[in-house]
């Protein structure tokens, strides 16, 4: 599911006057050099151009863990921050806020339409614009900081038209891990024929592309998959794992006869691990691809294999009712567990 916007912001839709915030007590402070906007986008975006900067728009949300880890571990370490402060202009936008947002066709819209029209699935979601505003990179979700400096460091060296944001971060210094690709016994074995456009499978699949210098997949594995109630959600799939720069051959769900790796750069995988659903009949409705804890990771997992994604298309509100769902239970949730 990557519908990324080749017109992105004609999308917004028309709506009334922003109303006024009032202050939340789960509110994530963000840094005072963050561009205090109009939300203009189109003043913005020539501002930006004509500092010789480019566009960075931040969709967060009240309460959010992996936003906090954004603003107070990534933005808190000193060459990130000057390195963000000297290339981009940094906008923040609320997930569910209602602010007025003028697009860069002129057509105004609130925070949360905006954040819709562009299927903003996760916090904090991160897209950085060129200089015409279209999208040079965006990134699904937190990551951890030698990651999230090498996302800086590609857009605002005008990358994007010179290499595959994966082939980039692969060539990046990685943070200590095993060194290993983890087994694990529900994990499918090659051949992996993963075929099922002419015949449905019983059951969604997912794919785990990993590899080996990779300490996410290290604790995904340590810790999230280790999980009663994670092995209990994989159960209702079929689970492969890929590594992602691998030569395995393989057939994919719609047929296609690659490698692990080609088959990654078609699906523009970059992070890992990454996490791809694919339903019965072989088409790609939901994928995680930033770092996430064991309550999240369980709820991507639910919310493919209960089939929600078909009438919940906010991923986000899944995970709010999820949550109140196993606490009216008796259950505790925490969310950055």
């Amino acid at each position: 599911m990557r519908a990324l916007l080749p017109a992105l912001f004609l999308l917004a839709l028309a709506a009334p006057p922003a109303l006024a915030e009032d202050a939340s007590p789960n509110a994530i402070e963000n840094p005072a050099w963050f561009k205090n906007s109009f939300l203009d986008l189109r003043e913005d975006l020539a501002e930006a151009k004509k500092s010789g900067k480019r566009l960075l728009l931040y969709f967060h949300q009240d309460g959010c863990p992996y936003c906090k880890e954004l603003i107070q571990v990534n933005f808190a370490d000193k060459a990130i921050a000057d390195h963000t402060r000297r290339h981009f202009d940094v906008i923040a936008l609320n997930l569910w806020g209602d602010r007025e947002v003028t697009g860069l066709d002129g057509r105004a819209t609130t925070e949360k339409q905006f954040a819709a029209a562009l299927k903003v699935q996760f916090t904090p979601t991160l897209l950085f614009l060129d200089e015409q505003g279209k999208p040079a990179l965006r990134l699904n979700g937190f990551y951890p900081p030698q990651k999230f400096r090498a996302a800086l460091d590609y857009v605002s060296g005008r990358q994007e038209g010179k290499t595959a944001f994966a082939d980039y971060l692969k060539g990046v210094s990685a943070a200590p891990s095993t060194g290993l690709l983890h087994d694990e016994p529900f994990f499918i074995q090659p051949p992996y024929l993963l075929q099922r456009n002419i015949k449905p499978a019983a059951k969604p699949l997912a794919v785990f592309f990993e590899q080996k210098r990779c300490a996410g997949c290290d604790e995904m594995h340590a810790i999230g998959l280790k999980e009663p109630e994670t092995r209990q959600l994989l159960e209702k799939f079929e689970v492969v794992r890929l590594n992602l720069f691998g030569k395995a051959p393989l057939v994919t769900p719609e047929g296609r006869k690659l490698t692990e790796a080609e088959w990654g750069r078609a699906l523009k995988v970059a992070y890992t691990p990454t996490l791809v659903f694919f339903d019965q009949k072989g088409g790609e409705v939901f994928r995680v691809e930033a770092y996430l804890k064991t309550f999240h990771l369980q709820s991507s997992l639910d919310y493919v294999a209960s089939g929600a994604y078909r009438t919940q298309p906010n991923f986000q509100r899944f995970i709010q009712t999820r949550a109140d769902e196993l606490r009216a239970k008796g259950i505790e949730v925490d969310i950055w567990k």
